[in-house]
């Protein structure tokens, strides 16, 4: 399973939200290049980048950032947030983003993302699947779609989907486990890899998502917060 820390952006700095809440905002670092550095340094391989300004303000903002951590590093980033339009997607890939996650466009523009399928093919691009008691969310979790989370993947698996990273908001930032349950049925009647997000708090979470199928794992909060160290991570990597 892939082990992926995340590193989410406000005006340049590494920060976490806790539920989705803006109004939340704890910052860990003002240097998100140093972060990444230091999670390829422990034998990471992934990141994954969110830019929180422009998940909230509807388009790309902190591009510049995916540039600088690939220019000092060889991690395989994964970005999302605020790609709403093929200029967005495009300075994404242009800057150094391995891997897109489009979630916000899937459920309001799907003729778009169908189009990101086939233009840069299924490889390339991750379907943001981030829902609040099962609806998936977006613009930056603060718009509520009315389409269940399983209906929602099935409907692009057939569209070729190969993988998605789905949060359950509830558990985001608590620290208190994963929506293993949730993870489970998705994975019982889906067939794109599921990459769980939010709630991980310890190595053993970590192993329980792995034993259900899992086929990543993003680590944020328990990292920063020391209940997760970087040295462990990196020997499952």
């Amino acid at each position: 399973m892939r082990i992926i820390p995340a590193i989410d952006i406000i005006n340049g700095k590494c920060v976490r939200l806790t539920k989705g809440d803006y109004n939340s905002v704890k910052i860990y670092n003002t240097d998100p290049v140093e972060v990444a550095k230091n999670f390829e340094d422990h034998g990471i391989s992934y990141l994954h980048l969110v830019d929180l300004d422009g998940a909230k303000a509807d388009r790309i903002t902190n591009y510049r950032l995916i540039e600088k951590i690939s220019s000092a590093t060889s991690l395989k980033i994964d970005f999302g947030g605020g790609i709403k339009s093929d200029k967005d997607i495009r300075i994404a890939f242009e800057n150094g983003a391995s891997q897109v996650t489009a979630g916000s466009v899937a459920a309001n523009n799907p003729k778009l993302f169908r189009s990101w399928l086939d233009y840069y093919g299924p490889e390339k691009i991750i379907l943001g699947a981030d829902c609040r008691k099962r609806m998936i969310m977006t613009r930056g979790w603060t718009s509520e779609s009315k389409i269940d989370v399983i209906d929602y993947i099935l409907n692009y698996q057939e569209s070729g989907v190969l993988s998605l990273i789905c949060t359950d908001i509830e558990k985001d930032g608590m620290l208190e486990g994963p929506s293993f349950e949730l993870y489970r049925e998705i994975i019982s009647k889906t067939k794109p890899d599921l990459i769980a997000s939010g709630g991980i708090s310890s190595i053993d979470d970590i192993k329980r998502l792995k034993s259900i199928g899992c086929e990543g794992a993003i680590i944020g909060k328990a990292i920063y917060e020391g209940q997760i160290s970087l040295s462990k991570l990196g020997e499952l990597c």
